[in-house]
């Protein structure tokens, strides 16, 4: 299993060493817009740095939104990340499972079209989704609903423990119920949470700082088997998560 954050973009690889990160996740690009990822100085080092790199999709990208005026830029820009991922060599790139605002049940063949239009040179791992009532990826059973939709297709998943406690689910079993329906976790996202659960807010704390129990974080990190473990939690305090989860393994 190997242990790494999400890095500031503009020297990954030496913030990586500086935390001692075996393998980072960064951006591409503005998280907040449909913008083409920008162009990297910095490709034939990023390819070469000896570590697993993950890229993670704009937070604004909506591919299940019922608006073609949302839902096609949002296919777009994920192409053009996933086509920039691959210039880096990219192990995956991470996306959010997305809201379908007129009925979470659209979600799954909204997504089937994504993979329908095109393959892609890096695998896409969907991540479960902290909140909201029109979640296409909230809770387990609408990712049995979406697994189902994608069969035949190339899909990965990304799980967060925030994002699970936030929406709700119940942590002592969350793992192995996801584990069910996608078969594996190819990355897991290791956050503790600021608010309380089943609030739906996708806020990060550092481990120890936030509400949940240190001790299920880690049953979670332990059950998922996950190759990759990845904290997305504030950077003042980064390095001793990645501390503590290497002392606790």
């Amino acid at each position: 299993m190997l242990i790494g954050a999400h890095v500031p973009d503009e020297d990954p690889l030496g913030e990586a060493r500086a935390i001692g990160a075996e393998a980072i996740q960064m951006f591409l690009g503005n998280p907040q817009s449909f913008e083409k990822p920008t162009p990297r100085a910095d490709v034939e080092a990023l390819r070469s740095g000896g570590i697993p790199i993950y890229v993670h999709a704009p937070y604004r990208l909506n591919v299940t939104h019922p608006s073609p005026r949302i839902r096609v830029p949002s296919r777009k820009t994920l192409a053009q990340t996933v086509d920039a991922a691959a210039e880096i060599g990219a192990a995956g790139v991470i996306v959010h499972g997305g809201h379908a605002e007129d009925d979470p049940a659209e979600g799954p063949t909204r997504w089937w079209k994504v993979f329908e239009e095109r393959e892609f040179p890096v695998p896409i791992l969907i991540e479960n989704t902290a909140g909201g009532d029109n979640a296409v990826a909230r809770y387990v059973e609408q990712l049995d609903r979406l697994w189902q939709r994608l069969a035949g297709f190339e899909v990965g998943f990304c799980f967060d423990t925030c994002h699970a406690y936030a929406a709700g689910e119940d942590l002592s079993d969350v793992v192995d119920r996801v584990l069910k329906v996608t078969g594996k976790i190819d990355l897991l996202h290791c956050n503790s949470s600021r608010d309380a659960p089943g609030t739906g807010a996708d806020r990060h704390a550092n481990i120890g700082a936030g509400q949940m129990d240190p001790s299920v974080i880690l049953d979670m990190v332990q059950t998922s088997q996950a190759p990759v473990v990845i904290f997305e939690t504030p950077w003042a305090g980064i390095a001793d998560d990645l501390v503590w989860l290497r002392g606790s393994l």
